[in-house]
């Protein structure tokens, strides 16, 4: 089943940036789940991109109920390309549907409530296990970095395992 359209949950607007470079290089229409609706026909084959918390990809189960998904892009702070398995089981993703993540960013003021609460509390336990480390991987030092200074690491980039499965390759 080819994709017709792209359908995305954003939170902080990293996951939002991805659907839209997503959606200039395969030249698919892309809406938000809220705007899908009355955009496109219940069933419609889409790609689904949604931000990650706990490993859980926001939106999935709904679109899932509503679209024919085709493949799942969580956007989270983690690298491009890791915790594969760990969103598939999280979200009961079937074995047939790819799965991709993509390193999204994160900002502190523009999360509210208690998304920022919870995302103060991880910052504070992550700081101190990566400093307690001698000597922390890249990733954990790039986590680190974005939890204390905030920052985008969206790139057309980290699309390159989402468009070689779109286009066959």
């Amino acid at each position: 089943m080819k994709p017709s359209a792209i359908v995305y949950t954003s939170n902080t607007g990293y996951t939002a940036a991805y659907a839209k470079l997503l959606g200039e290089e395969t030249g698919l229409p892309v809406c938000s789940l809220e705007e899908a609706p009355a955009r496109l026909a219940s069933n419609s084959a889409v790609i689904y991109l949604g931000w990650l918390m706990a490993g859980k990809v926001q939106g999935y189960k709904a679109a899932a109920g509503k679209y024919g998904v085709c493949a799942v892009c969580g956007v989270g702070m983690g690298a491009t390309g890791s915790q594969l398995q760990d969103v598939r089981r999280a979200n009961h993703i079937p074995e047939e549907i790819p799965v991709f993540t993509l390193q999204g960013g994160f900002s502190m003021e523009k999360l509210t409530g208690l998304y920022k609460f919870m995302m103060r509390v991880m910052a504070k336990t992550v700081g101190k296990r990566v400093a307690a480390k001698p000597d922390p991987t890249p990733e954990e030092r790039d986590m680190l970095e974005l939890l204390e200074k905030g920052g985008s690491r969206v790139s057309r980039d980290h699309l390159c395992q989402v468009l070689a499965w779109y286009r066959g390759e």
